[in-house]
């Protein structure tokens, strides 16, 4: 038996069906966000209800839907029918989550959700189903193959329902205006608190530990300046603090490759002007992202006005374990 083909497989037929529910994405789809966020937007909360497979997927959309501020209950249908419909209150909204859309206890708990009059968002498979019946709104997740060879256990169903739901979650969070700030407040354990609520002015070198320069600086003395900052970057800057450029030692280095007797030249010859800054008051995450995208090692910090007022390298990010 070939298991990597096997594997690959599996893979295609769960990414055919994902290629059609792309092709199903509709203005149900925009009806259920215009739910949520009404939803959201009157501190109502949002039900989860799903038995067994569906549930295991709930339990996940519930998290990220908390995770990104928006209230959520994942309501044990079970529980529900003996007590727990206390947690409901008007002006919240349910989404249930059956694949058949005929799932007993989901349909035994309706009515009672029904009494409490709120809009319930249907996630099913069954489009003629009793669910999709008595639904507002009907997301449909049905698919033409199980990835399971005997077309039976859960998988390209599941797969479906999850990346929809992930769907549901990330265009709410875009239309509610959702910001990095926001995820922070939300996240401040780990590597990812760490990201999130750490500032650029928290980790940005200052001080002794930044070369400051001025474009008629001669690079001999450019380069003592950067030892020592123990940098491999110095901030060029005009007489009245405004950023001019930036000096780094692959600057030196290529232009001593050209002509060994530069030392006495000034810098603003081969320094890189207009260089990427960031404000000191933007996230430390925004830094790596800004390096990653213009590919380089050392950022210049600015503050409101534009003037340097440190740098951040690669290597300090690693260091505080922002990355």
């Amino acid at each position: 038996m070939n298991y990597p083909e096997k594997a690959r497989r599996v893979i295609q037929l769960e990414i055919d069906e994902l290629q059609r529910l792309h092709a199903r994405i509709n203005e149900s789809f925009a009806r259920a966000i215009e739910l949520l966020l009404k939803g959201v937007r009157q501190r109502g909360k949002l039900i989860v209800c799903g038995v067994g497979k569906s549930g295991n997927i709930g339990r996940k959309l519930a998290a990220t839907l908390n995770s990104t501020g928006a209230t959520t209950v994942l309501l044990n249908v079970g529980d529900a029918l003996h007590g727990d419909l206390g947690v409901i209150d008007p002006g919240d909204l349910a989404i249930m989550l059956s694949y058949s859309g005929e799932t007993s206890e989901l349909l035994d708990l309706l009515p009672h959700l029904k009494r409490f009059d709120i809009p319930v968002i249907a996630i099913t498979g069954g489009m003629q189903s009793t669910l999709a019946k008595n639904a507002d709104v009907v997301l449909d997740v049905h698919v033409t193959q199980e990835a399971c060879p005997l077309n039976l256990a859960p998988t390209s169903s599941t797969t479906t329902m999850l990346v929809l739901c992930d769907a549901l979650a990330m265009v709410l969070l875009e239309a509610r205006g959702f910001q990095s700030e926001d995820f922070a407040r939300l996240h401040p354990g780990g590597s990812l608190g760490r990201a999130l609520l750490t500032r650029v002015s928290d980790v940005m070198r200052s001080g002794e530990q930044l070369a400051v320069i001025q474009p008629d600086t001669p690079v001999r003395e450019a380069l003592q300046a950067m030892t020592r900052a123990r940098s491999g970057a110095a901030i060029v800057a005009q007489t009245d603090g405004t950023l001019a450029g930036v000096f780094t030692h692959g600057d030196f280095v290529r232009a001593f490759q050209k002509n060994n007797a530069i030392a006495e030249k000034p810098v603003c010859d081969f320094m890189t002007p207009r260089p990427v800054s960031i404000q000191a008051s933007k996230l430390a995450a925004e830094v790596l992202a800004t390096l990653e995208k213009n590919r380089v090692d050392d950022i210049v910090v600015v503050d409101d006005s534009g003037k340097p007022v440190g740098m951040v390298d690669t290597q300090d990010l690693t260091r505080l374990r922002i990355v």
